[in-house]
This record gives structure tokens, C-alpha cells and sequence, in this order.
């Protein structure tokens, strides 16, 4: 049997590795289990027992990070060893290791761990994207893609072929088309999520989470986007401390170039100081941590509480964070 581990951040690339492993088992049945959620034992049993529809199989498990008690390791890397048949494992998680007895039960040739594009290479990326397409875009155009798109490969194919459908090849991409159907004409995202975070609007936060929760967007990638706005928030906070007030051309340098970003980060400045966005960023991987465990299963509830801790006063988020960790 052949396992991988395919790791880390980027998305895209990574689904793209699942399908390169797929094309070797035309016709396999596939299982897709999330560790924490599914015992181990239900795991190894799939791979085990023979398909009875399919000659091999494709086992996929999803937040493998999870695998962490021994007993669990031991019988994961137990299977992989004594399977002989025809099926692969495939072991996925956005973080950038597993527990060592996995990696070293898996081939070198195997593993790899996909990490988030630099801004140049994704702004290479977005062009070469719709030179195929047969658009001419420019690097104000790119930038503003950028802003409104999360920074993996998958959520920007899915963005940049929503927008091929509507922009029209006759003239020349301006930025003000890539706002228009980017973020008035877009779905809820972690973006217009942090939008409503920015002017205090509890009430269409907690819907606009509620939205993606429902359409089965996962919360450690909603959350991964707020942690992205509120770093770039922190940009924000650290030009006006420098310079007064910041200028378009230093705000396009750090990223912000839309007019609706300005006043998103404007109005999220006016609720939030530097230490704020810190204790911010603090209190989102402490519940990213939270959507990991057991508890999960409370999701809406632990989305619930996160942003109204978020949307509270700043000096009272602090505390809030330190009382979700001691009910751990």
C-alpha cells in the first residue's frame, strides 16, 4: 500500500497532490475521514477490508495533526506496513508536521509540506491566470485581487474564474471592476466577516459567520483569514503611529489600495490599538486551537463566543481569552 503526508497552509497545491494520486487509482473508492472526529480503529478497518465495488482504495484523512496518542501512531503505522493490496493513505493537515512515528512510516518521496506563496509569486500567479484567459491586467488590478482573496492558490482559482465569467475581454481589467464583483457582488467571506468586525456590527458578524458555517466553510479557514485581516490591520496601526496619517501610495505599499479596505482598516483602527490587534491575533489561534479539539463540535457556539469576545471593548478581550483556556 502507498501512503502520503502532504502538509501545510497552501490549499490549492496541495488538493492538487490528492489528484495526482488519485490518477494512479482510476476507479478506487474513496473514504475521507477527519481525525478527532473518527476513531482510529474505523480508519485502519477501511483500509483493511477489500471494496467490494472497486479493485483498490483511497483512504483520506483529514486534521491528521490530531493523531497524536501512541496507541493511535502505533496502529496508523502498523496498517500502513502490513497492507499489501492495492490502495493508498493519505495523510492532510494545514500544519507543517505530524507526530514522528507517521513521518517516519511514510517514504521521503511522499511527503511534502506546501507553504503560502510570497507576494511576488502570487501576484505572478493572478497574471499569468488571465494572460491565459486572454485579459490584460495590470499590477494595480493584481494588487486588488490580492487584497479581497485569501492567500492560497485555491481560493484564487476559485475567485479569478469567478471573475473571468463576468469581466469583459474588450477592455483593459481596472481595479474598480475587480471591487465591484470581488466585494459587492461576492459571497460571505472572512473578509466581509472582518468588515462588520471593523465598524462593531455584532449582529451581521455573527450572520455573516453564521452564512459560511452553514455553506460548510471550515472555521480554521474563517479564522485564518481574520488572522490575516488583522495582521494587515496591525500594518495599518504601525504607519499612522509612524507617520500621522497615512497617504494612498503608503497604503498601496502595505497592500491596502481598494477604497472599501481604507475604510475598513480605517474604522478597525478608530476600535483597535497595536496591542489590541496582538491580543487579537492571541485570542484567534487560542480558539483555532479550540475548532481542533473535542470540543468542536460546538462549533456555532465557539464561532458565537470568539466574536463577540472579539467585538467586545479591547481591554476586555484579554481576559475573555484567558477564561476560554482554563475551561479547556
Amino acid at each position: 500500500m502507498a501512503s502520503y503526508i502532504f502538509l501545510g497552509p497552501e490549499l490549492g497545491k496541495k488538493q492538487y497532490a490528492v489528484d495526482a494520486v488519485r490518477k494512479n487509482y482510476p476507479g478506487a473508492e474513496e473514504s475521507i475521514f477527519y481525525a478527532g472526529e473518527t476513531p482510529t480503529g474505523t480508519i485502519t478497518d477501511t483500509l483493511q477490508n477489500k471494496s467490494l465495488f472497486a479493485e483498490s482504495r483511497i483512504v483520506i484523512v483529514k486534521n491528521a495533526e490530531l493523531i497524536k496518542k501512541k496507541d493511535d501512531v502505533d496502529q496508523i503505522v502498523s496498517c500502513i506496513k502490513s497492507l499489501e493490496e492495492p490502495s493508498a493513505l493519505i495523510l492532510l493537515s494545514d500544519e507543517t508536521r505530524l507526530a514522528a512515528g507517521l513521518d517516519d512510516a511514510v517514504p521521503k518521496a511522499n511527503k511534502q509540506v506546501f507553504y503560502e506563496m510570497f507576494e511576488r509569486e502570487k501576484s505572478d500567479w493572478v497574471r499569468q491566470f488571465f494572460r491565459r484567459e486572454g485579459f490584460n491586467i495590470d499590477n494595480d488590478s493584481i494588487a486588488a485581487i490580492l487584497e479581497l482573496v485569501e492567500n492560497n492558490t485555491a481560493s484564487l482559482k476559485n475567485e479569478c474564474l469567478r471573475l473571468v465569467s463576468f469581466l469583459p475581454k474588450d477592455k483593459p481589467v481596472n481595479p474598480e471592476d475587480i471591487e465591484k464583483w470581488l466585494s459587492h457582488n461576492r459571497e460571505e467571506s472572512a473578509f466581509t466577516l472582518f468588515s462588520r468586525i471593523a465598524c462593531g456590527d455584532l449582529s451581521k458578524a455573527l450572520e455573516s459567520a453564521a452564512v459560511m458555517l452553514a455553506a460548510k466553510e471550515s472555521a480554521q479557514a474563517i479564522l485564518a483569514g481574520l488572522a490575516w485581516c488583522f495582521r494587515k490591520l496591525g500594518d495599518y496601526l504601525a504607519l499612522i503611529e509612524t507617520q500621522g496619517e497615512a497617504n494612498n501610495f503608503e497604503l498601496k505599499k502595505i497592500g491596502i489600495s481598494l477604497p472599501k479596505a481604507r475604510d475598513d482598516y480605517a474604522a478597525a483602527g478608530r476600535r483597535y490599538s497595536i496591542e489590541d490587534v496582538e491580543t487579537c491575533l492571541a485570542l484567534t489561534a487560542e480558539y483555532d486551537l479550540l475548532f481542533r479539539s473535542p470540543v468542536a463540535v460546538m462549533e456555532n457556539l465557539l464561532m458565537e463566543r470568539y466574536i463577540l469576545t472579539i467585538i467586545k471593548k479591547p481591554e476586555r478581550i484579554f481576559r475573555s481569552s484567558q477564561t476560554v483556556s482554563g475551561n479547556r
